[in-house]
């Protein structure tokens, strides 16, 4: 994918924070952790406008909310 330089401003909070994720590890670069942001978005709401398409709309507010229960990752158990 041919990538594109950009500015944009972001509150310090969160510079601040995704700076962190890369002194971890958890990101290759400050620019591969916004690239994975602004992916993440892009899916989130291309998904919800999958939805739309299927209930002819916005999908009812209890639906989502028990498709959000149910994709949440359920936490390890402690073994000890």
């Amino acid at each position: 994918m041919r990538s594109e330089r950009v500015t944009v401003t972001l509150p310090a909070e969160l510079v601040a924070e995704a700076r962190d994720a890369v002194s971890r590890g958890s990101a290759s670069s400050l620019s591969a952790y916004v690239a994975e942001a602004v992916q993440a978005r892009q899916d989130r709401d291309r998904s919800l406008a999958t939805l739309a398409d299927l209930y002819g709309g916005p999908p009812p507010a209890d639906e989502l909310d028990a498709a959000r229960r149910s994709l949440r990752p359920v936490p390890p158990v402690a073994v000890g």
